[in-house]
Parts: C-alpha cells; structure tokens; sequence
C-alpha cells in the first residue's frame, strides 16, 4: 500500500492493531476518556482478564474499559461510505502535493484556482470550513494534534488551536467549524457532543455540553448568531450568544423530525435557511441525500431528495456541503462526481449548474469568503482550494 493511501485510510483504522474499523463487534470504534480512539478489541486486549484499568498507547492515561464509549463520528462516517468501496475508493489518490497542480489545469472557464492550502501533514482529514466575513481568515477543523487551523486571506499559516483531551479548551473531535461576524470560531466537537466558542488566538469562551445528542453543522448569521444541526436528534437549533463575555443568551430548537440533518448553512441576506439530510437506506447501500431549504421563519420553501435530483440531473448526487453564494443561490459539494454544484435560488430550486467538475477528490467543505472566493475543503487530498473569478 503506498504511503498516501496509508494516510487516507489512517481515519477509519484502529491505530494500535491497524485494522479497519467496523460497525459491529471487535471492530467497533470507541473513545477513551483522553480523546483517543481505539477498537473494542484492542481496548479488551489493554485491559486484560482482569478488565479493570488500561492505559492509552498514545498519552498513557489511565480509564476502565467502562469508561469507553461509542465514537459515534466514526460510526456515522462508516454508513456514509458503506460497506463497498470504502474511503479508499471515495477519496481518490491524488497526494497533496499534487493537488494545486490537478486543480488548477482542471478550472473551469470563468472560476480560477487563486489558492491550495494544506496538504498531508499540515491538514489531517478536515472536515469543516469557515470564512471569517471581517478579516477573511480561514478556520479548517481536522485530525491533527491542533484540532483547529487558521489561515491568512493570503493563505499563510496564522496559528493552531484546539488540543485533543477533555479540558474546556480542547476539542476530541471536530465535526464542523463556523466563524461569526465579531470574530468567534466556533466548532462542533462529537468526542464529547458539544459546542465550543475560541477567539482566533485559542482561547476558549464558551462550551455548551448540555442538551445535544451529537451536534454536527453550523453557520453563523448575520447577527453573530449560530444554526446548527443535531444529527441524532434529528434537529436544527438556533444558538445566541454574547461570545465577548462567554454568556449563553438563548439555544432554542427551531426545527424538528429531520433525518440525519448534518451540513447547514445561512444566506447572510435574507436569512434562509438549507439543511442536508442524510437518508438510511435498507442493505448495504450507503443511502442518499436530501436538500431541504427554509424561509428566515422556517418554514419549508423547497427540497430535493437524490432520486428527484436523478429525474432531472445527469448523474446521481450525494451532498456533503452547503453554502449560499452572495446571490443568494444554494451551492453543494457532491461527493459522487467530485464536483461542486449551484441548484440555484429558493424559488427556481432546483437547478443544475456545475460550478468544478474537476480537480476534486473528496469535496466535504464549503464556504465564501468576503471577497466572494469560492472555498472548497477536498478531504480527498487534505487541502483547501480557493477559486475566484478570472
């Protein structure tokens, strides 16, 4: 196996017997009360006969094997790829040091690659994105030692964050990352299902640990406040808060009996609201997606599930991400062609118009930033690719 596929596949393997990890049995993946995370039949193995105490291979810190729990990130990731194919086919193979390259030759007309960031060894696994609207720093939430990376507008390194452990400021695992108008990161951590508020030199301001079942996406509107959406649950919740003194004002449920809502996004002028649902199909198929959009009062204005999309597009879409374009028009990024799509505005939903149809490998992350770039966060590759207007 060459040594970039040992990174790709690094996520979803224990680190300790380098097996896959499974959805059921010894295979299964759970978490360490440090952050780590082992398979149960590894975890059995460090505690012995007697399972009384094990120490974690990788920080040595010491918890009974009840204090384990399910990793359920990994656990939802592994029925998002299913069962055929895995990460390894998903992703693609194209290493980081390629990326630029790959994606830049395959721009289209009109929308240039400006940027390509990261790579393996800077990135491991991103899984979020976020554009800061005033100074247009970037927040990429991954794998790595510090769970948060922030680029410049020109795309140097600004700094890390966001150790893995369980202090307030460390983050075990993020989901997803937003950034608010008064220049708060914020993420949504699954390791121990919260939502966490740092400022852009890493220190933390705010932790709500209370009321979630595993808090996934999240925007931040225009007043500074936060939608997110519960993936468990099955819920989309409305967070304000007073992030400069660290003081929860208000998290109220705004919406409720979606089904596996994860990416989320906000149109920063007329406050609408897009939601993708992640639907369990029965078997060994890894399901399908659904786009639901919502009015500024939430109520339903348009959806689109992937059958629908398949009567009217020419190939099957998976959907990962989701963002507004100052247009006010829905963007996803579609994991099946490795491309990023505009389905137009609310009320001509759906539409279908490529916007990269190359260049890609596993596009999981999308956002703006405040000179209209386009931002893609490529998992595929570890990287984040800025294309603006040429």
């Amino acid at each position: 196996m060459a040594a970039e596929d040992e990174a790709e596949l690094s996520l979803l393997e224990c680190r300790v017997c380098f097996e896959p990890y499974g959805a059921d049995g010894q295979r299964r993946p759970l978490n360490l009360p440090c952050g780590h995370v082992l398979c149960r039949g590894c975890v059995g193995a460090l505690a012995g006969a007697e399972r009384q105490r094990l120490e974690c291979p990788f920080c040595r810190r010491l918890c009974g094997p009840a204090e384990t729990s399910d990793c359920r990130p990994l656990l939802q990731l592994l029925e998002l790829l299913g069962p055929a194919g895995g990460l390894a086919s998903a992703l693609g193979r194209s290493g980081g040091g390629a990326a630029a390259a790959a994606a830049a030759a395959a721009a289209p007309a009109g929308l240039g690659l400006r940027l390509c960031l990261g790579g393996w060894g800077s990135l491991v696994n991103p899984t979020g994105v976020a554009a800061c609207p005033e100074s247009g720093r970037l927040a990429v939430a991954h794998d790595g030692k510090k769970r948060i990376h922030v680029f410049g507008p020109s795309g140097f390194c600004l700094g890390r964050f966001g150790e893995r452990g369980p202090a307030s400021n460390d983050i075990k695992y993020p989901l997803d990352v937003t950034v608010t108008s008064d220049g708060h990161v914020v993420v949504t951590d699954g390791g121990d299902c919260s939502v966490k508020a740092f400022d852009f030199d890493g220190r933390g301001v705010l932790a709500i640990r209370e009321g979630f079942c595993l808090p996934w996406g999240l925007d931040a509107t225009a007043k500074s406040e936060v939608i997110l959406t519960d993936s468990e649950a099955g819920a989309l919740y409305r967070l304000s808060a007073d992030f400069q003194r660290g003081e929860l004002k208000k998290c109220q449920m705004i919406r409720s009996r979606l089904v596996s809502p994860r990416a989320v996004a906000v149109c920063q002028s007329s406050g609408a609201v897009v939601v993708v649902e992640h639907l369990k199909a029965p078997g060994p198929s890894k399901g399908s997606t659904r786009v639901k959009i919502f009015s500024a009062e939430m109520e339903l204005i348009g959806q689109m599930d992937s059958f629908g999309l398949n009567l009217v597009f020419p190939s099957r879409i998976y959907a990962t991400a989701v963002a507004f374009d100052k247009e006010g028009r829905v963007i996803v990024t579609d994991v099946c062609t490795q491309a990023v799509i505009c389905l137009g505005k609310p009320e001509e939903f759906p539409i279908f118009n490529p916007l990269i149809s190359h260049g890609l490998s596993y596009p999981v992350g999308l956002t703006y930033t405040v000179n209209n770039s386009l931002v893609v966060l490529d998992s595929g590759d570890h990287s984040v690719k800025v294309y603006s207007s040429t």
